[in-house]
């Protein structure tokens, strides 16, 4: 009976174990083949260079050397994508979740099947994306979205105002109020404008600018449909500077007060070091 048990358990890791092993060994001796690395380097840069085809080439020789890899699966699928090859695009993207269950992956699926007006299926990648990952106020965006298309009105305004707890800025209250415009709700959008104006006289007290100029816009003059295209490209252009302007002001600000920190700590040192001495001095060599 046990030389029966001891059998069947040989069997099963066989069967289970061996061809997992050996898997997991044909990717690392893969990562480790210069042809490989080249070939994840002219991918790359094929896409920061918008050249598809050529990354599309790159990647699927990848997936010869190594055909379980999410990443390229997944790069292929945004790549698929902008191209509106939804179906491809879909593919890669399935095949990437089911080998590596990530958010991204079901999130870029959710983006795809909200491209192509499938907002059910949308909605549902989007869900199991936040069950994943909840950190992530765009994924919380992108489920009020397709769930506004789907007409559940009230679960849409609760997944924005989940990603205002998550990030509270005006970019996510514009997505907030643009909800209500569609709506038509104009206690809300009044609501909301408030709270765009808010946060930026906060941010122009604290850095002597708006950090979001068209949300500034916005909450003075009205919709985001009066202000004109080239407008709105204008102020993205200069809500960009200024966030760049207000992380760099933000970045001083932590330096000095760790450097101020710094100093009141070794001046600390530097007067317990003191006190010590004086304690250990002969009572007639005292400092007084």
């Amino acid at each position: 009976m046990l030389a029966a048990v001891l059998l069947l358990v040989l069997c099963l890791f066989i069967v289970f174990f061996i061809p997992n092993y050996h898997g997991g060994e044909k990717q690392k001796e893969a990562e480790k083949d210069p042809r490989f690395k080249k070939l994840w380097n002219v991918a790359q840069t094929a896409i920061r260079e918008k050249k598809p085809v050529r990354a599309e080439k790159a990647l699927l020789t990848i997936l010869q050397f190594d055909e379980k890899n999410a990443a390229a699966y997944n790069r292929l699928g945004i790549i698929y994508a902008k191209e509106k090859k939804f179906d491809e695009a879909i593919e890669c993207f399935e095949i990437a979740q089911s080998l590596d269950n990530n958010a991204s992956s079901l999130h870029n699926v959710g983006l795809i099947y909200y491209e192509t007006e499938n907002y059910d299926k949308a909605a549902q990648a989007f869900e199991h994306a936040i069950e994943l990952d909840g950190g992530e106020p765009a994924r919380y965006i992108a489920y009020a979205k397709a769930l506004e298309k789907l007409g559940k009105r009230s679960k849409a305004i609760q997944s924005l105002e989940s990603a205002y707890e998550l990030k509270p800025d005006t970019a996510i209250l514009r997505h907030l109020l643009q909800f209500y415009e569609n709506n038509n709700d104009e206690k809300n959008i009044e609501l909301t404008k408030q709270r765009i104006q808010k946060i930026a006289s906060k941010e122009k007290k604290l850095f002597g600018f708006t950090i979001d100029s068209t949300s500034e816009k916005i909450a003075k003059s009205g919709d985001r449909k009066s202000i004109s295209k080239e407008e709105r490209t204008k102020l993205a252009k200069q809500t960009k500077e200024e966030h760049k302007k207000a992380q760099a002001l933000k970045a001083q600000k932590r330096a000095e007060a760790k450097k101020a920190a710094t100093a009141a700590k070794q001046a600390k040192i530097a007067e317990k070091k003191k006190r010590v001495a004086h304690k250990n001095l002969p009572k007639n060599k005292k400092i007084v």
